[in-house]
């Protein structure tokens, strides 16, 4: 059976669903495989959307046109914006989601999109002639003729889960694991590497008690993660409560009690599971001194009783598990209705990559999510949206999507993969990007939005939006710097908080700049202020308290700007360039950078080598 597409890609997870629906957004046949439709953007571990550095993830999704954000709008349970108390450069927004109802607006929209088939069928083997993508064939011997395929395969290749001593085949939540394609990967000469990543058990609300808990609330107002989400839809939301608790000296016992029977530590799981998301009995061999680690009592939907266990993942077996959970603090009647578990899974270098995503050895074939070695649905649904929109771009004749590391996280998330590989399971944090004061949540559409818009991804819609917030921005920040008040208007008012009074004229911008002062203080002596939208206030406030920081970023973006713009031709024998360290021109020729900046930053190049490389390439 014979059939055809310009772009298949494999699996419905977070980077599958953004990478089907770029690619069918700028007007190529795409048709997105699945195992199972019941799997599509599927959450198997935390139900939530954001957090550290992610939650940045996603405002950057949304301002290039994807649909994480909307849709994590419309299935909010709880609210949060974490660091307030640090700068606004980590200013993060997360989410509690509603699981099954993300899955089933998110397996709504790819239905409903033009362009897009979605097929329930597991991918065993992609065909390759003279070098490139011909098609893909699933297990029932279908072939797929088609001119890019993007593998996101998620943790289900070849996956195995562990319990104990207890393992078999099988991908997360029951689903079926993906067996045939990875030994078609390796004959195609693809190197593939083994992670591993957990999640713990969850349990019946009924059986907690919740009076022994620590109640977390959710914040108001609510800023959405879309532009198209209006800031009015949250008006009223009844948000659902998290809670925390704590692990004790008695769980403490259970665990080392019991450690040697853990899949971690028995020998069984030898992929490399996740440095900053490990399970309990990880924690309690990396930090044996703590007394007692945060766990997060959260709720999977509004219309089941489940509750997650945050910072609770382990590979125990179940009678462990049980005895762990009713030793702590309220879940002394803890009713699990289903187990933790670790899995194992294939993944691929990914310095097999460009930064289009792209594979360098097999032209029209793109990697993204948990497949390229990273841990997280914000991780995988930015990469998704890369590689998807880059596939449609190249069979459209277009110039590629590259993101740098100075305009975006995402940028810097792909650019640390193809330049730098991973070693275990990659997850985004603010401290990973040296611009972050530059990339803030509230600010992602300035940065991306014109690019999402000329790539074809951007509705007019929401490109009109965008320009009327930037009006009302830049109106905004004039009418601070513009509106003048004599030390007569404002002195009461500093003195009112402590602050400094003024010994001639300030501008209300010279005021917020002042350490505690904030916009919504400023309306006590702001006359001529009319209401605004809050995520024009946030851009506001944060551009002109932090302009000169921003100023000095700006500044270090450009000095190293020509080295990112300096091309590197792609047929360039490094083993041929004079002067060139023998270490430096392996690595160059295995990784081939676009860039010099990107070559800068490859493990084993230093500054002499960039230098000669410079020389070089100005004699060509």
């Amino acid at each position: 059976m014979q059939r055809s597409t310009d772009i298949a890609v494999i699996g419905a997870g977070h980077a599958g669903v953004e990478a089907a629906l770029a690619a069918a957004r700028t007007g190529s046949d795409t048709v997105l495989f699945t195992m199972s439709l019941e799997s599509i953007a599927n959450m198997p571990c935390n139900p939530s959307i954001g957090g550290t550095g992610k939650g940045h993830l996603v405002f950057e999704i949304d301002a290039l046109g994807g649909e994480m954000g909307r849709v994590a709008d419309l299935v909010t349970l709880q609210s949060r914006t974490l660091n307030l108390g640090k700068g606004a450069a980590v200013h993060s927004k997360r989410i509690q989601a509603d699981r099954k109802e993300y899955t089933r607006l998110m397996k709504n929209v790819l239905e409903k999109t033009a362009n897009l088939r979605i097929i329930q069928a597991e991918i065993v083997d992609i065909g390759v002639e003279n070098g490139r993508v011909c098609s893909v064939t699933t297990k029932l011997g279908e072939v797929w003729s088609c001119s890019a395929a993007v593998i996101c395969t998620g943790t289900y290749l070849d996956s195995r889960i562990f319990v104990g001593d207890v393992n078999y085949q099988s991908g997360p939540d029951g689903f079926l694991a993906a067996e045939g394609l990875s030994a078609s990967l390796r004959n195609l000469g693809l190197t593939l590497m083994r992670f591993k990543t957990g999640t713990p058990a969850r349990v019946n609300r009924r059986s907690i008690d919740f009076s022994q808990l620590e109640r977390q609330d959710g914040e108001e107002p609510i800023t959405p993660y879309s532009s198209l989400t209006d800031d009015s839809f949250f008006d009223g939301l009844a948000q659902i409560p998290c809670h925390i608790v704590y692990t004790n000296a008695e769980t403490h016992k259970i665990i080392r009690d019991n450690i040697h029977r853990s899949a971690m530590y028995s020998g069984q799981i030898h992929g490399t599971g996740p440095r900053y998301c490990p399970s309990i009995e990880d924690k309690l061999t990396r930090f044996a001194d703590k007394e007692r680690h945060q766990l997060f009592v959260e709720p999977v939907g509004a219309s089941t009783e489940e509750m997650y266990i945050q910072g609770f993942s382990t590979s125990l077996p179940v009678d462990v598990q049980h005895d762990m959970l009713c030793s702590l603090k309220g879940f002394e009647n803890a009713e699990i209705m289903r187990y933790a578990y670790a899995i194992e899974y294939d993944c691929i270098d990914p310095t097999q990559l460009y930064a289009t995503l792209e594979c360098k050895a097999i032209e029209g074939l793109y990697g993204a999510g948990q497949f390229n070695g990273t841990s997280g649905y914000e991780e995988a649904a930015a990469q998704g949206l890369v590689a998807g929109l880059n596939a449609s771009l190249k069979l459209h004749g277009k110039e590629p999507l590259i993101l740098t590391r100075s305009e975006s996280y995402i940028g810097t998330l792909i650019d640390d993969l193809v330049t730098k590989g991973t070693n275990e399971p990659y997850r985004m944090m603010t401290s990973r990007s040296e611009y972050r004061l530059l990339l803030r949540q509230d600010n992602a559409d300035t940065r991306l939005t014109p690019k999402g818009y000329a790539a074809g991804l951007v509705s007019e819609e929401k490109y009109r939006q965008f320009l009327a917030k930037q009006e009302l921005v830049k109106g905004e920040i004039e009418r601070l710097n513009n509106t003048h008040y004599s030390p007569e208007h404002c002195n009461a008012f500093l003195e009112k908080y402590g602050m400094t009074p003024l010994n001639s004229g300030a501008s209300l911008a010279d005021l917020l700049r002042r350490p505690n002062m904030t916009y919504e203080m400023l309306a006590e002596i702001d006359d001529e202020r009319t209401p605004l939208p809050l995520r024009v206030v946030t851009t506001v406030e944060v551009t002109i308290k932090y302009e000169g920081y921003i100023k000095r970023q700006i500044n270090e973006v450009e000095r190293h700007e020509k080295l990112e713009k300096k091309r590197i031709p792609e047929d360039i024998d490094y083993s041929s360039v004079k002067g060139l360290r023998l270490e430096a021109a392996q690595k160059l020729g295995k990784l081939r950078p676009l860039t010099i900046g990107q070559a800068s930053r490859i493990s084993g190049v230093n500054p002499a080598d960039i230098s000669v490389l410079l020389i070089y390439l100005g004699m060509k």
